[in-house]
């Protein structure tokens, strides 16, 4: 197989390259393959990235390499990929502006994987829009681990139904997990993520010795830090699939609240799920957030 060729693909002409080269040396997974696991996941896959500006986060040389985040368009960006022009988010200060791209269809998807994009990132909004998600991130402090994010999980889940908000549960494809809530779309940042701090906090009190809703890693030990932050307009989330840079292929995996209730319980293995699980989960269950589509209701302002 040559080193460079040209494939078409829904009318757009793209150069993939190297695809024998290894991106995960433990796993002898290939960036062949991560071009693979995008191009059959896409169709769950892209109505999450679809009008959201996608963060990259890059391994050239492979998850063991250097890496490197990547918001910005990259050097020669096709001129069919949907491009962006927004404000840059406060960390960023070198520019006042960001081109970013955004993900609408498969041949862009193909393009970013064989630039060796392994993770994507989106935030809760999209493009001229409000946030229409609320996010809540469960990071487990050893010795806690994923079976107690799923025991906090469905604490939150049955708090956020009281509101009348559905949550949605899928793991972060490393260490713990994300409930996604479809919201309004009709509130800013600041009000979601106030909505989010006031119950991470609740929860926090109601079992201080499992839950905490600080950020300081010292009090995380042993407890789920509930990550209300990850609403900040300048935050953004692994989006559901995406594949996490790891010793092995993992990917950001949807679960049913079955599941969920059973690794909290013991009764199931509490673990993240490889490439190859995401996608035969997607073919046999189709998209478990599917429902993120359909608006939700307003959060509470008070």
């Amino acid at each position: 197989m040559p080193d460079r060729f040209v494939v078409r693909l829904e009318d757009r002409d793209l150069e993939l390259s190297n695809l024998d080269k290894v991106l995960f040396p433990a796993a002898g997974f290939t960036k062949g393959e991560v071009i693979d696991y995008y191009t059959r996941i896409a169709p769950v896959l892209l109505p999450h990235l679809r009008d959201r500006p996608v963060t990259r986060i890059r391994f050239p040389n492979g998850v063991d390499g250097v890496h490197f985040f990547e918001k910005n368009k990259p050097a020669g960006t096709p001129d069919w990929v949907r491009l962006e022009t927004l404000p840059a988010p406060g960390s960023t200060k070198s520019r006042e502006t960001i081109d970013y791209v955004v993900v609408d269809e498969l041949p862009t998807l193909v393009w970013l994987a064989n630039l060796a994009a392994i993770e994507l990132h989106t935030p809760q909004w999209r493009i001229g829009a409000e946030p229409d998600m609320l996010v809540v991130d469960l990071d487990p402090g050893a010795p806690a681990g994923l079976r107690e994010c799923g025991a906090v999980a469905v604490l939150m889940r049955d708090r956020l139904a009281e509101d009348g908000i559905t949550a949605y549960p899928k793991t972060s494809g490393k260490k713990g997990m994300q409930l996604c809530c479809p919201i309004s779309g009709t509130q800013d940042a600041v009000v979601v993520s106030g909505y989010a701090k006031r119950v991470a906090e609740e929860l926090a009190r109601l079992v201080p010795g499992s839950i905490t809703a600080k950020m300081a890693k010292q009090l995380r030990p042993g407890k789920i830090f509930i990550d209300w932050s990850q609403n900040n307009a300048a935050k953004t989330t692994v989006t559901p699939y995406s594949l996490r840079a790891g010793a092995t292929p993992t990917a950001s995996t949807p679960l049913t609240w079955e599941e969920t209730e059973a690794m909290a319980t013991g009764d199931a293995e509490a673990r993240q799920f490889s490439a190859s699980e995401a996608l035969e989960r997607a073919e046999e269950l189709g998209d478990l957030l599917d429902g993120l589509r359909n608006p939700g209701p307003a959060v509470p302002t008070s």
